[in-house]
C-alpha cells in the first residue's frame, strides 16, 4: 500500500496538473470506482475548479470552488498517471479531463483504489496528527499510546494514532529506534519515544526524497535494497549483522533485527 511518501509524491502530481484548471470530463472506466463515485456525482464536478491539492495521511483531498472536496485513497496500487499523447494502459480506472486540454489519470492494477466526492470537508476523519506535522510532539505522541497495550508496530498502524506509516515504514522506523515491534505500546518508556517518534520522521524524509514506488509489482532486487530490514528476511542486519526475522503482526509481515531491536 502506498504510505505517506508515495502519497505525497503522487499529490505533487496531481497540484501541478489540477489546481487552478476546471473539469471538464470525468470518466469511470471501472465498477468498483463507480460505487464510490457514481455517474450522477462524476458529472457533477464537470464545470467546478479544483483550488487545492492537500494529502492527508494516506489519502488526499482536492478542495473545489463549490465548496465540495473530491476524496482520493489508492489503497494497494493506486497512483496518478501524467500522460502524453500515448495510448492510457489499460489500468487506468478513472480520467479527469481540464479545461487546458490536460489529464490526470488513475491508474491501479487492482482497481482497489477510492474515489469520493463530499458535499462538505469532513470536520473529523478519523484520522490522527500526520507523521510529518510538526505539532506532533513527543507528549502527544506518548499520549495516544499511553492506554494501549497492542505492539507498537501494530500501533503504528493504527491511522487514528498517527496518520501516513504504513507497514513497511513502521518496520525501517522501529528498527532506526532499535525497538522491538512486539513491544507493548504502553510499556515505552518516554525517552524511548523520543527516539521512534525522531525515527518516523528520519525514514519517512529519507524516503520522499528518493520519490520512488516501492510498491510496484516489477521492482527488482536493487530497488528494494534501500530497506533496512524490509523483505529481508534471513539477510544480514546492516547494523549488528544479525540475520533479520519475520513474524507476522495484525496479518501484515513485521521484519526486525532480533539482535539490535530490544
Amino acid at each position: 500500500m502506498p504510505e505517506l511518501p508515495e502519497v505525497e509524491h503522487a499529490t505533487a502530481i496531481a497540484r501541478r496538473i489540477a489546481v487552478g484548471r476546471t473539469i471538464t470530463s470525468v470518466r469511470v472506466l471501472h465498477p468498483s470506482q463507480r460505487r464510490s463515485l457514481p455517474a450522477r456525482a462524476a458529472k457533477s464536478l464537470i464545470g467546478d475548479r479544483i483550488l487545492e491539492v492537500q494529502r492527508r495521511g494516506k489519502s488526499q483531498r482536492f478542495r473545489l470552488a463549490s465548496g465540495r472536496e473530491l476524496h482520493v485513497h489508492f489503497r494497494m496500487t493506486g497512483d496518478w498517471l501524467e500522460p502524453g499523447t500515448s495510448e492510457l494502459p489499460r489500468t487506468v480506472r478513472a480520467v479527469f479531463g481540464f479545461d487546458d486540454g490536460s489529464r490526470l489519470v488513475l491508474d491501479d492494477p487492482r482497481a482497489l483504489s477510492v474515489v469520493s466526492l463530499c458535499a462538505s470537508p469532513a470536520a473529523d476523519d478519523g484520522l490522527g496528527p500526520d507523521a510529518l506535522d510538526p505539532g506532533l510532539t513527543a507528549t502527544a505522541f506518548a499520549a495516544a499510546l499511553a492506554t494501549r497495550r497492542i505492539p507498537i508496530k501494530v500501533a503504528l498502524l493504527d491511522q487514528g494514532v498517527v496518520a501516513g506509516i504504513g507497514n513497511i515504514y513502521a518496520s525501517e522506523a522501529l528498527w532506526r529506534a532499535r525497538l522491538d515491534p512486539r513491544t507493548p505500546s504502553n510499556r515505552i518508556d518516554p525517552s524511548a519515544l523520543r527516539t521512534l517518534l525522531r525515527a518516523i520522521r528520519t525514514t519517512l524524509t529519507a524516503a520522499l526524497k528518493r520519490q520512488e514506488r516501492y510498491y510496484n509489482s516489477n521492482a527488482t532486487a536493487e530497488e528494494y535494497s534501500r530497506f533496512a530490514v524490509y523483505d529481508r528476511e534471513g539477510e544480514p542486519c546492516r547494523r549488528c549483522r544479525s540475520r533479520i526475522k519475520r513474524i507476522t503482526q495484525a496479518a501484515r509481515s513485521t521484519y526486525y533485527c532480533p539482535k539490535c531491536q530490544h
